[in-house]
């Protein structure tokens, strides 16, 4: 395949013309060919146009014919692996290994959102028959189920190249739940985004689907992305990235005549929560472990822990005095963007002169996109009072906040912002006295994590990837992991009194799909 630094609209390919940037290395610390060119606003236009007269076909595609197309999109990147790989390590910086992973699991992802599509328990369907001799009203006939949306706007991440990308679990699951997707590419990864384009736009045609089915935009600057989120024919969005980029969008939506979902993944601090009998049985083991979580990627991932909570006792500074050598003796590794590594080291400087907080473990960084750990401490009550230590660096940097007691260690729990996970390190015996505290994270986090460590995120039906705000944009409501991700592209519609050639299958007596079905308060795959 041959990158061409161009748009794909539909099935043609954009035109020169627009703003121009190009990938970067930054291992290397150079820029890479070939040149892209931002979309230009026409062809903005007509990518959502193309989208907004596909919604229809898409809305009536079954759920076969959808694991049709998602499995062929999975083949393609599978059978392309090698050199999606290539590109993406050139432009990330990431280990081959590391991105020849991240294409399995994507590739996995669709077809797992497939067969939901396929299996279609999470469309909702419920069934209340008529009534039609009920005193003294009748009772009409109702049948619900959960429809598509409309196009769907998907924003690529920067530290995912293909898992939150272009093909990744937000277009994976729009696709399953029947959505016409559009995808602004992150500029951090536009050759590895375009070539994962290319693959898609083949699925398409070879599925025979309507042209507008899928769109990939390149931009420069915000200016598509927000363009897109305010066009009235964009009907939610998808986001994985910062707080602040969150937000925008956001209120941009919220501010529209026709206000719309924008399904955003932001900042997490995601606090793990040590205990003395923990300590006490494997304090070796979660030295290894608690570096290994910190430093993949070199912090850049949305589940890095960076709030670690400790009981002060001469065992729980024994345990940070040996994390602190591995820190310490971290290698430096370049971050995925120019951008990226100087917020970090604007971050860590800006922590190093806060009052009550006190460097503990610093790696050298030499290289102008390196980055090595720097990490911090705290007292529980310096944390307590400085709102900004709840805030994350996105990064191998993490805080340290000692407490005096198991009353401490609570309050600063119910002190916590919303976050993507919680994570609780116990000893055998004190688990199970810990339900006032796991209590509290359940509030604050979306996944809780019991004796292990937050990052690594497996695709499966029960997995929850969101969290209260600031980790997500809807409250934690919605979750772009897991099967339950295609709920978020989705409305409810009821039909009262319609004849069975009028249903959509999912609804009609016979049940022709098999599916499981709530009717007259029973669930059931039998007809009516």
């Amino acid at each position: 395949m041959n990158i061409r630094g161009l748009s794909l609209i539909g099935s043609k390919v954009g035109a020169p013309g627009g703003a121009k940037f190009q990938a970067f290395d930054p291992a290397a610390g150079k820029s890479l060919d070939p040149v892209f060119q931002s979309a230009s606003a026409a062809e903005l236009e007509q990518a959502v146009r193309l989208a907004d007269a596909a919604a229809p076909a898409w809305a009536k595609l079954s759920g076969a014919e959808r694991n049709r197309f998602l499995r062929l999109v999975a083949d393609k990147l599978d059978q392309h692996a090698a050199e999606l790989a290539a590109r993406a390590v050139a432009e990330t910086g990431l280990a081959l290994a590391r991105c020849t992973g991240e294409i399995a699991r994507t590739s996995g992802q669709l077809r797992l959102y497939g067969e939901a599509a396929v299996r279609g328990d999470w469309l909702d369907a419920r069934i209340e028959t008529a009534l039609p001799d009920r005193k003294p009203l009748p009772k009409p006939d109702h049948r619900s189920l959960l429809r598509p949306i409309g196009p769907v706007v998907v924003f690529g991440s920067s530290n995912f190249p293909f898992a939150y990308s272009v093909a990744g679990g937000d277009t994976a699951s729009a696709f399953a739940a029947g959505c016409p997707v559009i995808v602004k590419a992150h500029p951090a990864h536009p050759g590895a985004g375009e070539l994962v384009g290319q693959l898609i736009a083949e699925a398409v045609r070879e599925c025979g689907l309507p042209e507008g089915s899928f769109s990939l935009l390149f931009d420069a600057g915000f200016g598509a992305g927000q363009a897109l989120v305010q066009h009235p024919m964009v009907k939610a969005v998808g986001f994985t990235g910062s707080l602040a980029g969150g937000r925008k969008l956001a209120d941009l939506a919220a501010a529209r005549p026709e206000p719309i979902p924008v399904y955003a993944e932001m900042g997490s601090i995601n606090p793990v929560f040590i205990l003395p009998g923990a300590l006490a049985e494997r304090s070796a083991a979660m030295v290894d472990g608690l570096h290994a979580s910190a430093t993949l990627g070199m912090g850049q991932f949305c589940t890095n822990p960076g709030l670690i909570v400790l009981q002060r006792s001469p065992a729980a500074e024994e345990f940070v005095r040996a994390l602190a050598a591995k820190l310490t003796a971290t290698p430096e590794a370049a971050m995925l963007t120019p951008g990226i590594r100087k917020n970090y080291a604007t971050g860590t400087a800006a922590r190093t002169q806060q009052p009550g907080v006190k460097v503990i473990a610093e790696a050298k960084s030499t290289a102008a996109c390196g980055a090595a750990p720097v990490w911090f401490e705290a007292s529980a009550a310096t944390f307590l009072g400085t709102p900004g230590l709840s805030a994350e660096i996105f990064g191998p940097s993490s805080l340290v906040v000692w407490c005096r007691d198991g009353a401490e260690m609570l309050e600063v729990a119910r002190h916590l912002e919303g976050s993507l996970t919680a994570t609780l390190q116990a000893g055998a015996v004190e688990a199970a006295a810990q339900g006032g505290l796991v209590d509290v994270l359940a509030a604050k986090a979306g996944r809780l994590v019991l004796n292990g460590y937050p990052t690594g995120v497996e695709v499966s039906h029960a997995m929850v990837h969101g969290g209260p705000y600031p980790a997500a944009s809807d409250g934690g409501r919605s979750t772009s992991v897991g099967t339950r991700a295609l709920n978020r592209w989705v409305r409810l519609v009821c039909y009262q009194n319609f004849p069975d050639t009028l249903l959509p299958a999912e609804l009609q007596n016979t049940n022709p799909l098999g599916l499981l079905r709530l009717v007259n308060g029973d669930f059931t795959r039998t007809g009516v």
